[in-house]
């Protein structure tokens, strides 16, 4: 993060001096910079961040260890993309630990309101939104945001419903199997 913070300090330096910059600086990189350091100072505690490169604030991981419910124990990977349009467009999300959950697909697909451009129930993605938004709800999807009335994973939600045991039984064997450490 503090290279890319001094790639726009520099970026300022050189257009105030005439110098003729390379390249340019997105205006998503420059939201990123700031909306960055206000989700890590925000993070729950039951979630981590890895950036592979300092330098792509826009390419990162988000590690959600849930610490009470189905899923305590397991350490779950999102992989977490914002593209140019940001903040008009939300990021991409996707779970890279495979995981029996209703609103979470086997391939990893999410299904979580906010992260949808267009949303029926009005809770989609907003210019106004954040990254801490985000992570926040991809950590709820965990507790309180868990939704079997609206399934991604009809089986989950189905098994849920006629045999909570076995969903809880299911749970753990995925979680000993995919969940990484």
């Amino acid at each position: 993060m503090i290279t890319l913070t001094r790639k726009l300090k520099k970026s300022a330096d050189e257009n105030h001096y005439g110098k003729n910059m390379a390249k340019r600086v997105s205006i998503r990189d420059r939201l990123l910079v700031k909306e960055v350091q206000e989700m890590e100072s925000m993070l729950p505690n039951t979630c981590s961040l890895k950036f592979t490169d300092p330098h792509k604030l826009h390419d990162f991981y988000l590690i959600v260890c849930p610490d009470e419910g189905f899923w305590h124990g397991g350490k779950f990977w999102f992989h977490i993309y914002i593209t140019e349009e940001y903040n008009m467009a939300p990021p991409t999300v996707k779970c890279e630990t495979k995981l029996w959950h209703p609103n979470i697909s086997e391939e990893g697909e999410i299904c979580l309101s906010l992260l949808r451009q267009n949303s029926i129930d009005g809770l989609g993605w907003a210019p106004t939104r954040r990254l801490k938004d985000v992570i926040w709800g991809l950590n709820s999807l965990f507790t309180d945001l868990l939704n079997f009335e609206d399934p991604l994973n009809i089986s989950a939600a189905e098994l849920y419903v006629k045999d909570r045991e076995a969903f809880k039984t299911k749970v753990r064997d995925y979680i000993l199997q995919y969940s990484r450490s």
